[in-house]
């Protein structure tokens, strides 16, 4: 067996318990014959692509070893198998050694896809992934179980007005380094907390969290869900703003019409529109907050070349509505993309 080789720099440590897990398996009959690891994501999770004489497969690590009946994993994708969702397979676990091995999807997500393709084979794809989407609320409202852990947990209020504020942290004082006045800082944190209430009272379905183009794969002709560990209850236009407001593919307003009313034909919830506008505002500003804590704390360029379509669909939303004026008079402050 190889010692694993590396595209990335990865810490000795992890290189050493990734080979002393193959080397385990190989006295069960996987023979290794090398393991590469591959580019990480905002998450504390490190993935390897192993092959074999037969095929390619995925090591996931977490930071430390888990107790597989509590991995929100696990648990998730259980719930996912039942929808049916199209998710990786799970062909081993090793809880004490913290380490899954997956099915190997491939390297093509979403994005990458949508960039290659014309505007009907986008039609197509989009539709596949409203598709997967009405499903899983659908089905998932006839399987809630509190054993399956998205239906202990949801975004509340406490949950989106926290977004928020990691948006005000993180982007604002954090990446642009500009400092908020005490008034300013009161009048955000204000439509901040009316923002997370509206939408907290809203009728909630079970939610991937992050449901877009870098979390769906294009997979031998189907597309297959990814980093779903964090599903919980959120309100009916969570994800589908998370697909079609996203940072990572600009989609042109006629397209972003046409798939709403795709996923419209198989849901009947009162205030859509309006919902979905304010859902867009909120999962934008996290979005940022996100990317600007990226980049400043944990120092990753990845999401850099995102802000600024970022902000200009903040800029859009906000234009939108004479309700936020106030809103954006302060942001633009600061902010002066969105002005």
């Amino acid at each position: 067996m190889l010692l694993p080789q590396s595209n990335t720099e990865a810490p000795l440590s992890e290189d050493r318990r990734v080979l002393g897990y193959l080397e385990r398996r190989e006295k069960e009959g996987l023979i290794a014959r090398n393991a590469v690891r591959l580019a990480g994501d905002a998450s504390t999770r490190q993935y390897y692509r192993v092959t074999t004489d037969e095929e390619s497969l995925i090591l996931a690590l977490w930071p430390e070893s888990f107790d597989p009946d509590s991995l929100a994993f696990l648990n998730v994708a259980e719930l996912l198998v039942a929808i049916p969702v199209r998710i990786p397979v799970i062909h081993h676990v090793s809880g004490p050694e913290g380490i899954l091995m997956l099915e190997d999807l491939g390297d093509e997500l979403l994005q990458k896809r949508t960039n290659e393709v014309d505007r009907a084979q986008k039609l197509l794809l989009y539709r596949e992934a409203v598709s997967i989407l009405g499903r899983l609320q659908a089905r998932g409202a006839e399987l809630r179980d509190q054993r399956f852990f998205p239906y202990r947990i949801a975004f509340d209020e406490a949950k989106l007005f926290e977004e928020l504020v990691f948006f005000e942290e993180h982007f604002i004082a954090g990446f642009r380094q500009s400092m908020l006045s005490g008034e300013e800082r009161e009048t955000l944190r204000g439509v901040f907390r009316a923002i997370a209430s509206e939408l907290a009272g809203r009728p909630r379905v079970l939610c991937h969290r992050d449901y877009h183009s870098r979390n769906l794969m294009v997979t031998k002709g189907e597309l297959a869900v990814i980093d779903f560990q964090d599903a919980r209850m959120g309100p009916v236009t969570y994800d589908l703003v998370s697909l079609l407001r996203d940072s990572y593919v600009e989609h042109d307003l006629d397209f972003v019409a046409e798939m709403i009313e795709e996923f419209r034909r198989g849901t009947d919830s009162p205030g859509f529109e309006s919902e979905f506008d304010l859902m867009a505002l909120q999962r934008n500003l996290k979005a940022l907050g996100t990317f600007g804590f990226q980049i400043s704390v944990n120092d990753s360029e990845v999401y850099r070349p995102y802000v600024t379509t970022t902000l200009e669909m903040v800029r859009r939303n906000l234009a939108g509505s004479r309700r936020w004026d106030g809103l954006r008079k302060t942001l633009s402050r600061h902010l002066p993309e969105v002005a």
